[in-house]
């Protein structure tokens, strides 16, 4: 079984030059979500995802599983993505970057590209049965930064979203989708059992459950292609532009940090 992880940033009508290529129109989202629940989808988390595929409980696979995720945890998740999913009964999975919160005060970290969630209305998610799942704590490229920083990162937006939200964190998904070997053992040896990246392809239960792919949602994601892409019907050329940059660009990162690491040993 094929299953799609969709991947939304913002939702909203007025998104900032910073946004806008992910920011999807809220009459979109509320006319993409009516389309999963029409067709007999059945929404779940990434944790129940995960649980459900990798799990050794036996529990059964709902028919059409699809998961809805949302990244670095902008405040229109909480005024016009929330509500819509409430009315439909979507469960969804938030990956937030803690340092960037409109309220994190002294834990502060990093430039958030526009109005961020406050700890309240993240608790406030939470307690509708939205999965609060981390995303680092200043959104850095995570493949590009020293053993150490890399510890701090994922090890600091998991102990403050436990802290604050009063729940596990499980699950996260790596900035921009960057991930490597050494940063998935990172992840794992921060208490993750499962990860998000990109890939703009389907994941089924032979994917790398700390690699898991997921499909980007974005601006220019007309009805017609969001219908494909969930249905399973052509994905690889509907992405094929995105994923052409993608491997293209990993090659650039592993380059860029093997240089980085062989400078700091001379």
């Amino acid at each position: 079984m094929r299953v799609p992880i969709l991947m939304y940033h913002s939702v909203t009508d007025r998104p900032n030059s910073a946004t806008k290529p992910l920011a999807v129109r809220p009459s979109m989202f509320e006319s993409q979500m009516t389309y999963l629940k029409d067709r007999g989808f059945t929404p779940l988390t990434l944790g129940d995802l995960v649980a459900t595929l990798y799990g050794t409980g036996g529990a059964p696979t709902p028919d059409r599983p699809v998961v809805v995720t949302f990244d670095d945890g902008y405040a229109d998740f909480h005024t016009e993505a929330l509500p819509v999913l409430e009315r439909l009964g979507i469960p969804a999975t938030v990956f937030v970057t803690s340092g960037w919160l409109d309220d994190a005060g002294p834990d502060a970290a990093g430039r958030p590209l526009d109005r961020m969630l406050t700890w309240s209305q993240t608790r406030e998610a939470a307690s509708c049965g939205v999965e609060i799942a981390g995303h680092s704590h200043s959104h850095p490229q995570l493949d590009q930064l020293s053993d150490a920083d890399l510890r701090q990162e994922l090890r600091r937006n998991k102990a403050l979203l436990e802290d604050k939200v009063g729940r596990p964190v499980a699950t996260m998904a790596y900035p921009y989708g960057y991930s490597s070997a050494r940063v998935r053992r990172e992840v794992r040896k921060a208490g993750y059992w499962a990860a998000c990246a990109v890939a703009n392809a389907l994941t089924d239960d032979g994917a790398d459950v700390m690699a898991l792919p997921r499909l980007t949602v974005g601006r220019s994601t007309t009805m017609d292609r969001f219908r494909r892409a969930v249905e399973g019907r052509g994905v690889p050329m509907i992405y094929l532009k995105e994923r052409a940059l993608t491997k293209g660009y990993a090659v650039v990162r592993r380059t860029r940090y093997g240089l980085r690491h062989v400078a700091g040993r001379e």
